[in-house]
């Protein structure tokens, strides 16, 4: 992966990175598909038309999209559908920016709270969501996925996590 160099930067979505962004969840999501028996959510996206939504950030790092994450904000905390990065720029701290920048959002939008699903079957995410503060809310099958509900509350700024 090229371009990883540079400082990365989180910008919205432009239409002409569907496809970049369909290659980062195919990559990212890939090794779940044994595991769960079928391809996760993400996999599958409409990523055109949550971009033309305006729910679609990327993490630019050079000239390279390495990562994405889709959110919005709802009534009850700025909710995270889908955070991905390329598996070629993993380990880099990606991941972290972009749950900053969805803290960053909330916030923005005077939420309190940051909210996510993952598959149950991707224990690697549970471990990581709950060492950053998530907390597991509910299960439920959903399109035939078992979904773990997991939700951060935002203290005050510069509250510590």
């Amino acid at each position: 992966m090229s371009g990883l160099a540079a400082a990365p930067r989180i910008r919205k979505a432009r239409a002409d990175e569907a496809g970049r962004i369909g290659e980062i969840a195919r990559a990212a999501y890939l090794k779940y598909v044994p595991r769960i028996g079928r391809e996760p959510a993400p996999m599958g996206a409409d990523f055109a038309a949550e971009i033309a939504a305006g729910r679609v950030v990327v993490l630019e790092a050079g000239d390279m999209v390495a990562g994405y994450m889709i959110a919005w904000p709802q009534a009850d905390g700025y909710f995270i559908d889908s955070i991905a990065v390329d598996p070629a720029g993993q380990g880099r701290g990606f991941g972290r920016q972009l749950m900053d920048h969805a803290e960053r959002e909330a916030r923005r939008h005077a939420l309190c709270a940051i909210r996510l699903y993952t598959n149950a079957a991707m224990t690697e995410n549970l471990s990581l969501y709950r060492h950053l503060g998530f907390v597991e809310i509910r299960r439920a099958v959903e399109q035939g996925f078992n979904r773990v509900f997991m939700r951060r509350e935002l203290g005050t700024a510069g509250d510590e996590r």
